[in-house]
């Protein structure tokens, strides 16, 4: 092969060697265009330096160790070698460098026209997912704030084309629940308690009770069935909806306690007893009755006292009526119409029967009355109302424990004063009674009983009718400035 650089051979590829950068060969001398012989080779420049006896380029052919050079493209400053025959040419102005001539033949990566490094197939797969993970969450953005925008239409409108709307619900679930909770303790009472509606010539009014046996005997209290009277309607309505008609079997005002009968009336589901000494304060209670005549109702809450004396009823003006309950009392709202129901335990056994509440004026009352539940309602122990139920179902009355004394309902002293005379202006102290057998006299002042601390003489009744008629009680007194205990054995007196 010929060409314009000296020295320039065809031949076979070199042995492969490192390739090293050469310059180009110098551009060839123009003749004269007059010239009519080429110049000898006497009067041709020489080289500079001596043949290269491999000739290695620029000056020769390729050596035997070295592959062909790597093609370069040509650049704008002259090659090193023989200067021109004659006065040298002006040196070129400086022009800008191109791209390609950024080109390193040494670095590991391929570049560009503008000298930036050419992406691998890796480094464009990863731009374009990023590219499209980008686009994915522009469009969940966009399609989001529509779908917003479009509910909320949708919501304030209700729906397009008014179609029937269908609103998620809860399947059905087991009507099961554990024995001691409020709707275990309702579910098995429930069976046993009845709503009374009383008539008569005194009035009318609605009250609760409970069963006491298969033979159709109910507890209830005094106030729910004495407006009946003696000639007056009760009727007793079940849990179940059955109605039937009761007769008073016997009733007591001093304890406010009666037992009405239901015959001919089968399925009766009565209430167990519970003991009304093992209550402790904070125990769970439900009580159960028919407020304002809403049969059923139920209700929880816990004791929040035991032994709470209290008084109720008095509105015959006379004594007579006020009934003296040591009482249980609790948080469970108890309202008119409760009057009679059951207070059940966590195990649904009777321990009280509702009876009085505390009104809003500071003042108890039978439930009897008008007003609401403050959260503090009294029931009557179910140790208590055993008794008298057993004696009322069996003799049609009840017997009272007494002490034989009169007490003075005047004194304002801490205590209970003996009076100096009974009502009738007899003695103070009965002859023979409980009271003289164990030496109290006229004006002494009670301040304990059986160790408990009494304020006033209703709290002393209320302390002594707690007991039955034969227990032993120790009552400690003052006489004179000194202070003595003594021992008396309780006597019995009917009640109303």
């Amino acid at each position: 092969m010929t060409g314009g650089r000296p020295g320039a051979l065809d031949g076979p590829a070199a042995p492969e060697h490192p390739a090293r950068p050469t310059a180009p060969a110098p551009a060839p001398t123009s003749a004269p265009a007059d010239a009519a012989v080429p110049p000898s080779p006497v009067d041709r420049p020489q080289p500079l330096h001596e043949p290269d006896p491999y000739s290695t380029p620029p000056y020769g052919g390729p050596g035997p160790w070295a592959p062909a050079p790597p093609v370069q493209h040509p650049v704008t400053t002259p090659a090193h070698g023989t200067p021109a025959h004659g006065t040298a040419p002006p040196a070129p102005a400086p022009a800008a460098p191109a791209p390609w001539q950024r080109y390193d033949p040494w670095s590991a990566a391929p570049l560009q026209q503008t000298g930036a490094a050419v992406e691998t197939r890796e480094q464009r797969r990863r731009r374009g997912r990023r590219a499209l993970v980008a686009g994915a969450a522009l469009i969940a953005l966009v399609a989001g704030g529509i779908g917003g925008v479009v509910g909320a239409y949708l919501e304030r409108e209700g729906g397009i084309g008014g179609g029937e709307v269908e609103l998620p619900q809860a399947g059905a679930e087991s009507h099961t629940r554990p024995k001691d909770s409020v709707a275990g303790i309702a579910a098995s009472a429930l069976p046993g308690v009845v709503t009374l509606h009383v008539r008569g010539s005194e009035g009318a009014g609605t009250g609760t009770g409970f069963v006491l046996d298969g033979k159709g005997h109910i507890l209830t209290n005094n106030h729910v069935v004495e407006p009946a009277g003696t000639g007056g309607e009760i009727s007793v309505t079940f849990s179940g909806g059955e109605t039937a008609r009761a007769k008073v079997i016997g009733r007591d005002s001093g304890y406010d306690l009666a037992v009405v009968k239901v015959s001919r009336v089968r399925g009766l589901k009565p209430l167990p007893l519970g003991n009304s000494e093992n209550v402790q304060v904070g125990d769970p209670v439900v009580a159960i009755g028919a407020p304002f005549d809403l049969a059923n109702t139920v209700t929880s809450g816990i004791i929040s006292a035991k032994e709470r004396p209290i008084t109720a009823g008095g509105e015959n003006g006379d004594g007579s009526d006020v009934s003296y309950v040591n009482a249980l009392q609790t948080d469970a709202p108890i309202n008119p119409g409760n009057s009679g129901g059951p207070l059940v335990d966590s195990k649904a056994r009777v321990i009280g029967i509702n009876s009085a509440i505390r009104s809003a004026d500071g003042g108890s009352e039978s439930e009897g009355g008008q007003s609401g539940s403050i959260g503090l309602g009294f029931a009557i122990p179910i140790n208590q109302g055993k008794r008298v139920a057993e004696e009322l179902i069996n003799t049609g009355r009840a017997t009272h424990p007494v002490i034989g004394v009169t007490i003075d309902k005047r004194f304002t002293g801490d205590g209970a004063r003996i009076a100096r005379k009974s009502q009738n202006g007899g003695p103070a102290v009965t002859r023979g009674g409980p009271g003289a057998e164990a030496g109290l006299r006229p004006g002494d002042v009670i301040t304990e009983v059986d160790g408990r601390r009494v304020h006033s003489g209703d709290e002393l009744i209320v302390k002594v009718r707690a007991h039955r008629p034969g227990d032993r009680l120790e009552l400690t007194l003052e006489r004179g400035g000194d202070e003595r205990t003594v021992t008396l054995v309780l006597g019995s007196a009917s009640g109303d």
